[in-house]
């Protein structure tokens, strides 16, 4: 099956590129975020390309007024990994890992969006990511991250919104992760669920840091990097030697505070009221979760008020558990003091023995 990608450069097998290896659960995302210096606009794309299933799918989600707007649309893409363009909506690669425009065309939700991304340094690429439950490999994925500024405007029932200056985050991944439907054979021995993600990219005027950790339900990490760069002094720290301080709200598994310190370095993220619902660009959400077919061509959107979406966790809308929160952070290194702003990236599932989770639901549902 040749496609219009296998005039590029970039085959790693000796078959055509609408193939990719031999595992059903193989992925490429892409994934942004932006958000205003006030807080008060904070949005996010993602686009997934599943080759074994034959499925693209991508979402835009808009935070605004109380209100997460999220647009969702997938296709079948017959074997072609370049056509970036869902229904509505396009990502255009308009300089390789430099700059990247998404253009959200007139549809029924009301939200349209002409921005592009650019970033503010190189990507960072982060430890391969692999775990296996018993034999089964249940994930083995790369990943690059890189800070980014925006240019352009969303509207939003005919209210433009400009986003010129906003910051955000970006990252590339692919690999193999639990995509489509559920598995009909569970590993053997079955395993409670746990999976303890933290991920805090940080905006500064002169520097980025990241810091990330996937711990496993004793508190040990088996994935974990921090990287602080100074654009001014032209330097890079990377650490993976890290401590985490972290409180939660009472009787919830929401980050209250969370301080990071490494080699020098400390790190203290305070979250903001503004949270993002991942479940807008499909993560772990039940009907749109990624890598689902719908058709040969499907586009829904929904609207979701924001106290009453928290509220829905308590009653174990488990799809409401994984966000973002918008956060000031201020970091000290070398004796000098930076203030940003940055998100705490957070999914708690299961046993996490420093926080004191013991099972799947505790400290989520009443």
């Amino acid at each position: 099956m040749l496609t219009p990608a296998d005039d590029y450069p970039l085959h790693q097998t000796p078959e055509p590129m609408a193939f990719a290896g031999g595992d059903r659960n193989f992925y490429d995302r892409f994934f942004f975020n932006g958000y205003s210096a006030d807080g008060k606009v904070f949005f996010a794309v993602a686009l997934g390309v599943y080759p074994q299933l034959n499925i693209m799918d991508a979402s835009f989600s808009l935070s605004y007024g109380g209100k997460q707007y999220n647009l969702r649309t997938s296709k079948e893409m017959m074997g072609d990994r370049l056509n970036l363009t869902l229904g509505p909506l396009t990502l255009e690669i308009v300089r390789p890992l430099q700059e990247t425009r998404i253009l959200v065309r007139d549809n029924d939700s009301g939200l349209k969006a002409d921005i592009t991304a650019v970033a503010r340094h190189a990507p960072i690429e982060e430890p391969r990511f692999t775990r296996r439950q018993g034999t089964r490999l249940m994930m083995d994925l790369t990943r690059a991250t890189q800070n980014i500024e925006w240019q352009g405007s969303l509207e939003l029932d005919g209210t433009k919104l400009s986003v010129d200056g906003c910051r955000g985050t970006r990252d590339r991944s692919w690999g193999i992760r639990q995509v489509g439907a559920a598995e009909a054979q569970a590993p053997v021995p079955p395993a409670p669920s746990q999976f303890y993600w933290l991920w805090t990219p940080v905006n500064f005027d002169t520097a980025a840091f990241f810091c990330h950790t996937n711990d496993d339900g004793e508190g040990e990490a088996w994935n974990r990097k921090a990287v602080f760069q100074d654009f001014q002094a032209g330097t890079s720290l990377e650490m993976r030697k890290l401590d985490f301080t972290t409180s939660y709200h009472p009787g919830t598994r929401r980050v209250q505070e969370l301080t990071v310190a490494a080699e020098g370095l400390q790190a203290k993220f305070t979250p903001l009221s503004r949270m993002f619902y991942m479940q807008g660009l499909g993560y772990i959400h039940p009907e749109f979760g990624h890598g689902t077919h719908h058709g040969a061509s499907h586009f829904a959107h929904d609207v979701m008020a924001l106290e009453a979406t928290e509220a829905a966790l308590k009653a174990g809308k488990m799809e409401n558990l994984h966000v973002q929160t918008l956060s000031n952070v201020r970091l000290e290194q070398g004796g000098k003091t930076y203030e940003g702003l940055g998100v705490i990236e957070q999914l708690f599932i299961g046993p996490h023995a420093p926080s004191g989770f013991q099972d799947l639901l505790d400290g989520i549902m009443s």
